[in-house]
């Protein structure tokens, strides 16, 4: 299955007795040429299956001019997109406990994905239909809409407590992983030093956190502790003292000295 992820609109689907890459390598190739995809137009984003990874699909999509990238190793749930359609496809009330032959589940989708794409009010677009959004209708539905709200409040503003609704809108751009906005560099000779610097996000990558961390924990290694000399169980509580002085966030418990680092 091929989803357009900015309108939710499922552009291909195949149901097959088994997964490789030429069949993948087929249904990309025919849902490119049935919708018109000029190169360098798409970007094609998958799991890390051995059918996409392969390389005639590698070569098909070079040979297309589209661009591919790839889940995250170990991550099954990066393209959560993917996951919702196929749970909307699963908790339909008309969804079999299971298929009796693979012509059977193709007649099911032939049902299915025309149901999802025209008639399917998806609540991630503004509870619009894919099709809608996918072929250019968003802004007839806003204006209607909101026509109707207008009217709705001319009639009884007591109802939205004086205040105007306005019409959910889709949102205006669409990202599995959002790109990360690096911090301007002053010292780099490039043309866009004519322009203000980009804005620096305040949230932390993980593996910005994983490089935080490995650096608090290498300076407590290289710190260096006065060696406490332990003669008997009533002197724990006088070196206890004495190594909680030299320490920042150490604690006692039953006999053993143990360091807790926080990271905030």
């Amino acid at each position: 299955m091929i989803l357009d992820v900015f309108s939710r609109y499922v552009v291909g689907w195949m149901v097959a007795t088994r997964e490789c890459a030429t069949l993948a390598q087929q249904l990309i190739a025919e849902t490119c040429t049935k919708h018109h995809i000029a190169p360098g137009q798409l970007t094609v984003h998958a799991d890390r299956g051995p059918s996409m990874t392969s390389k005639p699909v590698a070569f098909l999509l070079a040979d297309l001019g589209v661009t591919k990238t790839h889940s995250r190793p170990y991550v099954s749930d990066d393209n959560p997109f993917s996951e919702a359609q196929f749970k909307t496809l699963k908790y339909r009330p008309d969804f079999p406990e299971r298929f009796g032959s693979i012509q059977h589940a193709r007649a099911h989708c032939r049902g299915f994905f025309p149901w999802y794409n025209a008639e399917h009010r998806h609540s991630g677009i503004a509870l619009i239909t894919p099709e809608d959004v996918h072929y250019g209708r968003t802004t007839t539905i806003l204006e209607a809409r909101a026509a109707t709200l207008d009217a709705a409040f001319a009639a009884n503003p007591n109802r939205f407590k004086g205040r105007p609704p306005t019409p959910q809108r889709p949102p205006e751009a669409v990202w599995i992983n959002p790109p990360v906005v690096r911090p301007h560099d002053p010292d780099e000779r490039s043309e866009q030093h004519s322009f203000p610097p980009p804005a620096v996000s305040n949230t932390l990558t993980y593996s910005d956190r994983r490089k935080q961390r490995c650096k608090l924990l290498y300076a407590k290694r290289n710190t260096y502790y006065p060696p406490l000399v332990i003669k008997s169980f009533a002197d724990k509580a006088t070196a206890a003292g004495a190594f909680a002085s030299t320490t920042n966030g150490a604690s006692v418990s039953a006999g053993k000295i143990a360091m807790h680092t926080t990271l905030r």
